[in-house]
């Protein structure tokens, strides 16, 4: 059995999307003889936090923890509460929210959690000096982490794969942080350092292997996924003619083109506006709910704060449509939400507002899942929903979806597995 050493932030009882890729992976590692052991942070600051996902880590499971500090607990993170995720940068920041934003992005590269990196190498070296490890994992953001993995790899010659969840500075708000060029030619050092250092690298998308495949040959595409079952048997769906979103709504996710449209849709239709409600669950920017006020639409939406994960897949079940939005930033193309995947298991209908060609939309078009809308295709977007409305009235709103068996968290590990077993040969 090989045995793998993950270096990761995020794990339970950390909540939202981040944790996910890496507990699903180390819950069926044993079915393909890999013996998981986790290192990651003994006092973190989480901004969400689910304690239902203890339950998916496997029995008798070794957790390396160590301190970690961070400046967060000095000052907030962008000018934000410190608990707030960072997704949700300040677009109208004071003064001093500027200087923070400033600091924080020149002077902690590659994020907040650079300080925890050399003390990590020290316990690591240790511990690896002492136990058989045939390989290690780092995953990232924080990209922070794929320093310990580089730092181990040039002083130990161990073997080494970096998972990006996230590009690094292709991420969604790099270009909105108040960079120096000299903070961004380390940034861009430091990701040419890892990508070509690593044994492999697994990314979540084909356009991130895309740009990667030119600093590394071993870049490997497993996506994100879903873990359960395939919902095939009907269920007693939403009354209203329902449409939910779920997980993180910021600025650069604030669907401005949906608003319009369904302000419209409900001016225009009186019995539409009667059988309409738009579900927000998780965490929703101010920008959204300002824009929410502005187009009439507050008695038709319902904002529901961040519910444990179990409970989120009882509101896909039984929503009439589900929404997806990409970030409308200048990486758009190559952002593959996981929320795909847990609306795909549900098997309902799903509404994007994406880039029609990019990697989300290419996920959509093949398991024949739903419609895709582009960020300025405001006429097409306002027919669909019509034209989803209509079948809804008819009783007959369903998707007959496929090739979705392919994104079960344990095919994807089943994925994960044979590229360790590549690199140890």
């Amino acid at each position: 059995m090989k045995k793998v050493l993950i270096i990761t932030y995020y794990w339970p009882p950390a909540g939202g999307s981040g944790v996910q890729r890496w507990l699903k992976f180390v819950k069926y590692f044993r079915n393909f003889q890999i013996e998981p052991v986790i290192y990651t942070v003994e006092n973190p600051k989480y901004p969400i936090e689910d304690k239902s996902l203890v339950n998916d880590l496997p029995t008798n499971i070794e957790v390396l923890k160590q301190p970690i500090w961070e400046p967060n607990n000095i000052f907030s993170f962008f000018g934000k509460k410190k608990k707030e995720s960072a997704g949700f940068l300040n677009s109208n920041p004071s003064f001093f929210g500027k200087l923070l934003q400033y600091i924080r992005a020149n002077y902690f590269i590659p994020d907040a959690r650079k300080f925890w990196v050399r003390p990590s190498v020290n316990y690591l070296k240790k511990y690896l000096k002492e136990n058989t490890i045939d390989v290690v994992i780092t995953t990232g953001p924080p990209h922070s982490m794929h320093l310990i993995g580089l730092k181990l790899k040039k002083q130990l010659g161990i073997k080494w794969i970096a998972d990006f969840r996230d590009p690094w500075t292709e991420i969604d708000y790099f270009h909105q942080l108040p960079l120096t060029k000299k903070a961004i030619t380390k940034h861009q050092y430091l990701e040419n350092e890892v990508l070509k250092n690593a044994d492999s690298v697994i990314v979540v998308g084909e356009t991130m292997k895309e740009i990667y495949n030119k600093f590394n040959s071993n870049v490997f595409t497993i996506t994100n996924g879903y873990d359960g079952v395939i919902l095939e048997n009907k269920i007693e769906l939403d009354s209203k003619f329902t449409l939910t979103h779920i997980g993180l709504m910021n600025a650069d996710r604030n669907p401005n083109m949906l608003w319009q449209v369904l302000s419209e849709i409900i001016y225009e239709k009186k019995e539409f506006s009667s059988d309409f409600e738009l579900k927000l669950i998780g965490k929703v920017d101010a920008s959204v709910k300002r824009d929410i006020l502005k187009y009439n639409l507050s008695e038709n939406v319902r904002i529901i704060n961040y519910v444990s994960h179990n409970k989120v897949v009882e509101y896909q079940k039984k929503s009439q449509l589900l929404l997806l939005v990409v970030n409308n930033v200048p990486s758009a193309n190559q952002i593959i939400t996981g929320k795909i995947f847990e609306y795909l298991m549900v098997k309902r209908p799903i509404l994007a507002i994406a880039p029609t060609k990019g990697d989300l939309s290419e996920i959509i078009h093949k398991t024949n899942s739903g419609v895709v809308i582009d960020f300025n295709e405001a006429k097409k977007l306002k027919s669909t929903i019509l034209d989803y409305y209509s079948i809804f009235k008819q009783g007959k709103l369903t998707i007959e979806s496929k090739n979705i068996e392919q994104f079960h968290r344990r095919e994807l590990t089943k994925q994960v597995a044979e590229i360790i077993n590549k690199i140890t040969e």
